[in-house]
């Protein structure tokens, strides 16, 4: 590829460009990957990239089939030039081990070389540490046909121009223009999001045509792609696991990295504020390439299970970056398909960082960071009475009872979750909170339904009932469906049927027999527990003591996915005290607000 010198965090090295031996050719996964214009730019713009650019250009020409990548790399010398487009020539590697420690995004040396097969190539670069520049043209065998000095910046611009020309029929097959520049722009996108850091300029028919500003994390760069998308509405994480002990090559020793951690990235949509009608953005990559790996797909989607609307999807990006010896990258022309390694460990990391994002923690939240300033501002208003509910609260909460439950606080202390205060029952419907930068108000209902849904996931226990409850009229449907979730019903006479088992948590109800005759109109055994954690939830309109109100807040923050029930429905409103200052404008001067 174009580099001669590339960053030595990419693992590259530094001799310059060489045809790979015969022995490494034959082992490596060959196949045409320049199939379109969104093609070219993919395989352009990861050059650059291994060349350490930070700032990439690209401009697209659809109607002549031209597309031109400019960075500020690098750049290569005049013989890495002359040899750049030669079949299997590259600088990233160079010999079959190479193969297990891939840390580059181009490794084939085949790109530059289809390229020139299949339109006309130019190639203008300059080294850093030079003043002088070159510019290239090469034939369709990839071999120098004029060599020119040119004054140029550091770094490399590649023009590829009238592609397919001598393959009309290849043209023919393709899409639309319009389709195609969409493929362009998600192509970029996709990279943007692996190599955040980087600024893009794109241009079409010499116009600009959109940009993304750098930033340090994925989550600053994908409400730039998706517009409607608030950096406020994405959870980002970024967590180190180990390493599994068994390397690529399948020596059953420790990773190539040794004993370096992998790390889990993570920019995930909160299900209470963004999602989609389709999974089309549950997006995967290992070391700073986009992939297609269903299992870890379906990883994400199986963790965000129950937290989002029916027939609605997550918005997920995950980055793993993994020791190279866990990646078997030579199995597809374009590498977008992985073998990765220890995939079960990598699917129980994946799910174990989504539940940490979903938490509700002092980490997790942005506006959740406790300050002096706060507490003191509360403090105060309690003191003028302003604010003195709080007060009741505190003195209610003094009286023994179920919501100092040691187990919960230590396991809340343990997560770091943060601190919630019971203060007072709005309408008897919602539960206002306070907590170290603000207040919230919970609703009950839903807050208990998540709380009895994890717990019946967690213990589904059916247990026998005397007497035996009584249903009448089932269909031959509802009774196997009661039979199927492994309740112990009988026939009791003519469209007569005796439970005589059921849930624990419906069989001391009064409603028990409805939530039963509700259990037996369809569905699994998590839309039977969904049911059930509804059916058993405090009643909005249900009057609530400040310590009961805590006990549910206390075991509502500790769940697994506390912000949404089962059913997709937000459970909180965040009146954040940053917000009401800005909205009681405390931040003015106070000669100002009198108008002195």
């Amino acid at each position: 590829m174009h580099s001669s010198t590339l960053l030595p965090k990419l693992g590259s090295v530094t001799d310059g460009i060489q045809t790979l031996p015969k022995e490494v050719v034959n082992l490596i996964a060959a196949g045409e990957v320049i199939d379109s214009l969104a093609a070219v730019v993919r395989e352009l713009v990861e050059n650059s990239l291994d060349a350490g650019a930070s700032r990439i250009a690209v401009s697209v020409w659809p109607a002549q089939w031209r597309v031109q990548v400019a960075d500020n790399g690098t750049g290569m010398s005049l013989a890495d030039l002359r040899q750049a487009a030669s079949a299997h020539s590259t600088s990233k590697i160079r010999s079959s081990d190479d193969l297990w420690k891939i840390t580059s995004l181009g490794f084939r040396g085949e790109a530059l070389h289809s390229l020139a097969a299949l339109a006309e190539l130019e190639i203008l670069s300059r080294l850093i540490e030079t003043t002088e520049g070159w510019r290239i043209t090469y034939d369709s065998q990839g071999e120098p046909v004029q060599e020119i000095a040119a004054a140029i910046a550091p770094g490399t611009v590649v023009t590829v121009s009238n592609l397919f020309g001598n393959w009309p029929v290849r043209r023919q097959g393709l899409p639309s223009a319009g389709q195609q520049l969409r493929a362009v722009q998600a192509t970029i996108q996709q990279i943007a999001l692996c190599h955040p850091w980087v600024t893009w300029q794109v241009q079409q028919h010499e116009r600009s045509w959109f940009s993304i500003s750098p930033s340090t994390t994925p989550q600053e760069i994908l409400p730039q792609i998706l517009r409607q998308v608030r950096p406020s509405d994405l959870q980002h994480l970024k967590v180190e696991v180990p390493t599994p002990e068994m390397g690529g090559d399948g020596d059953g020793k420790i990773g190539r990295w040794g004993k370096k951690k992998s790390q889990i990235e993570l920019v995930l949509g909160l299900p209470d504020r963004c999602h989609r009608r389709r999974a089309d953005w549950v997006r995967v990559a290992t070391n700073k390439r986009l992939v297609r790996s269903p299992e870890l797909e379906q990883t994400i989607l199986a963790a965000m299970a129950r937290t989002l609307p029916r027939d609605r999807y997550p918005i997920c990006f995950l980055h793993l970056q993994v020791c190279p010896s866990q990646i078997d990258w030579n199995r597809h022309p374009a590498k977008a398909e992985i073998y990765l390694h220890s995939l079960k460990y990598w699917q129980e990391q994946v799910a174990q960082a989504i539940e940490q994002a979903l938490r509700i923690s002092p980490y997790n939240l942005s506006e959740a960071i406790p300050s002096e300033r706060i507490g003191k501002l509360l403090k105060t208003s309690a003191a003028k009475g302003a604010y003195n509910a709080s007060s009741d609260a505190d003195a209610a909460l003094s009286v023994p009872s179920e919501s100092s439950d040691e187990e919960t606080n230590k396991l809340a202390a343990e997560l770091g979750l943060i601190e919630l205060k019971a203060i007072a029952q709005v309408h008897n419907m919602y539960i206002l909170a306070e907590h170290p930068t603000g207040m919230w108000l919970v609703e009950q209902h839903i807050a208990h339904e998540r709380v009895l849904y994890e717990q019946l996931c967690d213990r589904w226990q059916l247990v026998p009932i005397e007497p035996p409850v009584i249903l009448r009229n089932l269909n031959p449907a509802q009774v196997e469906q009661l039979q199927r979730l492994g309740l112990d019903i009988e026939n009791f006479g003519d469209q007569v049927w005796a439970l005589r088992s059921a849930p624990a948590i419906l069989q001391e109800r009064e409603d028990c027999a409805d939530a039963l005759l509700e259990l037996s109109l369809g569905g699994d055994l998590q839309t039977a527990q969904v049911a059930t954690a509804c059916r058993s939830a405090i009643r909005n309109g249900t009057p609530l003591s400040l310590p009961e109100m805590q006990k549910l807040l206390d075991q509502w923050k500790v769940t697994r996915n506390p912000r949404t029930c089962p059913h997709g429905r937000p459970i909180y409103l965040s009146l954040e005290e940053s917000a009401l200052a800005r909205f009681f404008r405390r931040h003015w001067v106070i000669g100002k607000s009198h108008g002195i």
